[in-house]
């Protein structure tokens, strides 16, 4: 085994840190939004010094991107990579959609899910950090979409092709809606109430029952 030197100890001690800072940086922004994620604060929750949450993102900025950076890794692996394991179409987008609910629902941010929670944050300040959250929820719509016009184009759904942006709000606005009440009132019925809404509307464009299943949990 070839032996590491000081550099590239050095390297995977800052790697490893800068992993584990910004898992609490991700949580933390869930709950307080991504103007309450300051070096400062950051530096209390995670037990880091100022000095060396500075110098791994330089600048309250560059910490405010490499968190959304951060989530989105998160998001994607816990809701798209599985999904991806469906066929294209109708099977993935239920996937998608099971997968979005749980993922709110099992909190794996402690704040909901990360975006719902700062996207009000950026979304009339222009700069980096609205860039970073705009393209990362454009690319989540833009696939959920992508999957409703690829169901339209199989014939697993009796829509026309021009209606996929709406099916695709109307179902994510319901995951949204979920997210947002149970956040505000507690409990996970929100979550059972959108996913039979879901289904609902899935099953009045003709899906299949069968590959609805998922959505009856």
């Amino acid at each position: 085994m070839v032996e590491l030197d000081t550099q590239d100890r050095r390297r995977l001690r800052g790697d490893a840190s800068r992993q584990a800072i910004l898992r609490s940086a991700t949580d933390l922004a869930s709950v307080e939004g991504l103007d309450g994620l300051t070096i400062g604060r950051l530096a209390e929750t995670s037990g880091r010094s100022k000095s060396s949450v500075a110098t791994l993102f330089h600048g309250k900025e560059g910490l405010q991107v490499a968190t959304i950076a951060a989530a989105r890794e998160i998001f994607v692996a816990r809701i798209v990579d599985p999904a991806r394991a469906r066929p294209r179409g109708l099977h993935r987008l239920v996937a998608l959609l099971r997968g979005a609910l749980d993922y709110s629902q099992g909190r794996v941010f402690t704040g909901g899910c990360f975006f719902a929670a700062t996207a009000a944050d950026v979304d009339s300040k222009p700069g980096p950090v609205n860039d970073a959250l705009r393209t990362a929820l454009k690319d989540w719509y833009g696939y959920v979409e992508a999957q409703a016009r690829a169901a339209i184009d199989a014939g697993e759904l009796d829509l026309r092709p021009e209606l996929a942006p709406q099916l695709e709000f109307e179902l994510l606005a319901l995951y949204e809606a979920a997210n947002s009440r149970s956040l505000l009132l507690g409990g996970d019925r929100p979550y059972a109430l959108a996913a039979a809404s879901m289904r609902e509307r899935l099953a009045a464009a003709g899906a299949d029952p069968a590959a609805l299943e998922p959505l009856t949990a």
